[in-house]
């Protein structure tokens, strides 16, 4: 694997939210949307991740701290403009670069992995990430030629003015946005980008480097994720409880593959950073936050709240609050308990 670096599109405001609060700092399954992408990020990064950040939007940086580096996309020029950004930092230090959003919380980092490594085996100009969904989609087509190579990315406001429009729009494999670049060629060619109008606004599109590489008679290839949740953003309130369903879905399906029993998944809240011991038994109405850690054999709920706690082995907790304390082996939580402070 050559050395990859990972650009995270964090500068957008996200109107759409209606909120004070940027949008990738709205918390879905148990923390910011961008903590989520950035961890994964940092698990596959040769180098600190570089994250776009808009103007005057301090809340990234404190949130993340000194583990990234940051650049400054001053004016809101379009997501090729936002990459192009990070170039100062990047241009020969890395082989191959990862670009996508930072409202992307179920990105994996295997799915990351797979698709440098997909990049660098097929000696690919470009690789991304597609999904197959359905024709009322807002995400970008995947168009390819007869013999099935990729050939462009249409928008969908871009498919709705073209003569054949309907096939376009019909296409049901979708750009996921995630992206991995042959690093030289994306540094050389992101400054010649076209200008485009969005929605009265002049921007860059990323998606417009697809058509450049096709034209250039270079490779571009599209890998189809094999979990199609990877592909949820949250840029509304309504889109980030389709999140946070899928991020306790996949939480939940980890643990019942690992020796935990959940009485009722539906009602059982477990949030990514939870650990949790062999032969426990969760029932319905348990909420287990933060970097709680549970042992083995234990019974906890129904109607239970664990933050930041510390359980032993085979212990009972029944209807019982329990904030930043520690729990001894083989103990019995009382009925309306409330624990809070280390004890």
């Amino acid at each position: 694997m050559e050395r990859l670096a990972v650009v995270l599109l964090a500068a957008g405001h996200g109107t759409r939210m209606k909120s004070k609060r940027q949008k990738v700092l709205h918390w879905v399954g148990g923390k910011p949307m961008v903590q989520h992408v950035f961890d994964a990020a940092c698990a596959v990064s040769d180098l600190p991740p570089v994250v776009v950040v808009g103007r005057a939007e301090a809340g990234v940086p404190q949130l993340l701290g000194d583990q990234a580096r940051y650049v400054e996309q001053a004016e809101r020029l379009g997501t090729g403009h936002a990459a192009l950004m990070a170039a100062p930092l990047l241009t020969g230090r890395a082989a191959q670069v990862i670009v996508t959003y930072g409202d992307m919380p179920l990105l994996r980092p295997e799915t990351m992995r797979r698709l440098a490594q997909a990049q660098a085996d097929n000696g690919a100009t470009i690789a991304l990430l597609s999904v197959l969904g359905d024709t009322n989609s807002s995400f970008g087509r995947v168009r390819r030629d007869a013999p099935g190579r990729v050939v462009e990315i249409v928008e969908v406001a871009e498919a709705r003015r073209r003569p054949n429009s309907t096939h376009l729009l019909a296409i049901p494999e979708l750009n996921v946005g995630v992206y991995c670049f042959d690093a030289a060629w994306l540094w050389q060619q992101l400054p010649h980008l076209p200008l485009r109008q969005a929605r009265g606004n002049p921007e860059y599109y990323l998606t417009d480097l697809i058509e450049m590489a096709v034209a250039q008679s270079r490779p571009v290839i599209a890998i189809l994720t094999d979990d199609p949740d990877e592909a949820l953003g949250a840029g509304t309130r309504a889109e980030m409880v389709a999140v946070e369903k899928a991020i306790r879905r996949r939480t939940n399906n980890h643990w019942l593959n690992h020796g935990v029993t959940l009485i009722d998944p539906n009602t059982t809240y477990i949030d990514p950073d939870v650990t949790i011991g062999q032969d426990t038994v969760i029932w319905p109405n348990t909420y287990l936050q933060g970097h709680t850690t549970i042992g083995q054999d234990c019974h906890l709920g129904p109607n239970t709240i664990l933050r930041s706690a510390h359980i032993g082995h085979n212990c009972r907790i029944e209807q019982a609050i329990i904030e930043n304390s520690t729990i001894a082996d083989n103990q019995t939580v009382p009925p309306f308990t409330h624990l809070s402070g280390d004890g």
